[in-house]
């Protein structure tokens, strides 16, 4: 898993990253954690959340690496309304014997502040759990980003 990290940070940080491509924030729903989003090159980012699962029972760490695309924006007076489609890898610690991996195909829909370097979004995920188990589900929540 930390390997997962670093090489994600490197690749990220690796290309041409633009003013206010950096954000850092937090995900609350399925997973909670932790979100950094790198802007690359041209129209796409790299989106990473640590975390856990959920709160409740059982609960799991957790780590997902996504690359983003983004497939339009609807410009407001006071801000705009990204709309992004992504692919990912997904890895949870299930038990401390047993690591669930799973393709992640996310959507994501955000607003984000002309006058303010805020971002809120909601995305919801297609999971296809590969390993531990095959079985898919759904994911989802609401985040919230501060760019650098």
């Amino acid at each position: 898993m930390r390997k997962l990290v670093i090489v994600a940070l490197v690749l990220g940080l690796g290309g041409s990253a633009r003013a206010e491509s950096i954000g850092i924030g937090v995900f609350v729903g399925q997973p909670t954690g932790l979100d950094l989003k790198i802007g690359l090159q041209g129209r796409s980012a790299l989106d990473i959340v640590l975390g856990a699962t959920r709160f409740d029972e059982p609960r799991a760490s957790y780590g997902h690496l996504q690359y983003l695309v983004l497939l339009g924006v609807a410009r407001g007076q006071s801000v705009n309304v990204p709309l992004r489609l992504g692919i990912g890898v997904a890895i949870a610690g299930v038990t401390e014997d047993a690591t669930a991996v799973a393709a992640r195909v996310p959507l994501q829909l955000g607003l984000r502040f002309r006058r303010t370097p805020l971002e809120i979004y909601g995305e919801i995920a297609f999971v296809l759990q590969l390993i531990d188990d095959v079985d898919t589900d759904i994911d989802g929540g609401i985040g919230l980003r501060v760019y650098f």
